[in-house]
């Protein structure tokens, strides 16, 4: 096994129903650990490790932590025996040690600082920067990945972003808590990049501008470089080519009923083509506004407000709610506000799921609007790919950099070496 073939882990905190997960498994990183808060979204990554062949290592190795991120205590404490990790020993022969991990990352909740909220900032208290800067200093990680919206880098929001940078590498920055500047030592890391990466670049069929923060070690990083993906606009995809296939399929059985039903479908389906085709046609490519997650503190679930329904209407679907999936709807007899309103169909959860990025087969946990919402507020698993490849990049030229640096060791008189050097990472043992 090669350096290249090198087992990258993580530990992701607010994960949510996996969208930052799945894309930084298919970059190569194998989860240590996810926490989540919402019961509905644990269950999501729960169901769906168990049953897909693809997260096998996971189901071995990964602990699936349903609580709040303020409890999570990743390493052993002496005085704390429900502190540590548990399925990770087996991989790592013993509890994760401070240095161990590769990768900490988090899509910290946006509400503190998104338009959409009243960017309260430090000042709200699901603000979990804090926490995660803590986690930071305890796991001390070899980089650090922080997913939140674009507000985050609004003006308004500077000497907070000075701050967790300051915090990071060192340097001078405000505190928020009082407002007093402070020389911070920094934690051993370099903020590589803090930017704005627009979905719809990565192939996800939806304007959703993102803020990530990427930091290295920089014992790590050294020589190295990191690149930041830029997307390409070539892999730009429109709603009509992400949902023609699931809305021929949600209208089929309405079709093959026969008579004025068949016709009011069909009526329907071809009606909705016609405007989504004519909108991926323009400028803009026919791309979906921000999906809307929403809070709990509000009503069920809808496309978010007036000037996102009314770019849903220009694609001919109806943003005043969700729709029921296939069968519900053929059960419960909802085709008329599903599919057959004067504003086009309504968006099911797997068609959300869809413009989000998410893989067909991962699947959702809770009633509809508990589904819709984790959907919703996700991170767009190729984004998160993107940037988990880049990362992952120059982890492995680091691994790769310090095994050659590594002086081969002579064996004494008599003494036989082992058939594999000891410069070797005991951990690619159990790599897959």
């Amino acid at each position: 096994m090669g350096p290249s073939d090198h087992t990258l882990t993580s530990i992701e905190i607010c994960a949510g129903a996996g969208g930052q997960a799945i894309g930084l498994h298919e970059a190569g990183f194998k989860h240590l650990a996810l926490v989540e808060i919402d019961k509905h979204a644990v269950q999501t990554l729960r169901d769906n490790i168990k049953v897909l062949g693809e997260w096998g290592w996971e189901r071995d190795y990964c602990d699936v932590i349903s609580g709040d991120v303020n409890d999570f205590k990743p390493l052993p404490d002496p005085e704390d025996p429900e502190a540590g990790l548990t399925k990770p020993v087996r991989f790592l022969n013993g509890p994760l040690k401070r240095g161990d991990l590769d990768l900490l990352a988090g899509g910290v909740p946006c509400p503190p600082f998104s338009h959409a909220g009243k960017q309260l900032g430090k000042d709200d208290e699901r603000d979990l920067f804090p926490r995660m800067l803590e986690l930071v200093e305890e796991l001390h990680p070899r980089a650090v990945m922080i997913e939140n919206v674009r507000g985050i880098k609004d003006a308004k929001f500077e000497d907070y972003r000075t701050y967790v940078e300051a915090r990071l590498q060192g340097g001078s920055a405000r505190r928020p808590e009082d407002g007093v500047e402070e020389l911070f030592p920094g934690l051993g890391y370099e903020v590589c990049e803090w930017d704005v990466l627009e979905a719809s670049d990565f192939g996800v069929p939806q304007l959703r501008p993102r803020a990530v923060l990427v930091a290295i070690r920089k014992d790590i990083l050294g020589d190295l470089k990191f690149l930041w993906p830029t997307g390409n606009l070539a892999d730009r995809q429109s709603v009509f080519d992400a949902l023609k296939g699931s809305m021929e399929e949600r209208y089929a059985p309405f079709v093959e009923m026969g008579g004025v039903m068949a016709e009011t479908a069909q009526r329907c389906l071809d009606k909705w083509k016609d405007e989504a085709e004519k909108q991926a046609l323009r400028r803009d490519g026919g791309i979906a506004p921000t999906l809307v997650g929403g809070s709990k503190k509000h009503g069920g679930a809808d496309l978010g407000p007036s000037r996102a329904k009314a770019a849903w209407g220009r694609l001919h679907v109806s943003g005043l709610g969700v729709a029921n999936d296939r069968k519900d709807c053929l059960e419960k007899k909802s085709h008329d506000r599903d599919l057959f309103g004067p504003d086009g169909p309504m968006l099911t959860v797997d068609q959300a799921a869809i413009i989000q990025g998410f893989p067909e087969r991962w699947k959702f946990s809770g009633g509809k609007t508990a589904q819709y919402r984790q959907v919703g507020n996700a991170f767009p698993p190729p984004v998160a790919a993107a940037v988990g490849n880049a990362i992952a990049e120059v982890l492995r030229a680091a691994h790769q950099r310090d095994m050659q640096l590594k002086p081969e060791v002579e064996p004494l008189s008599g003494q036989i070496l082992s058939a594999l050097p000891d410069s070797i990472d005991d951990r690619q043992g159990a790599g897959v």
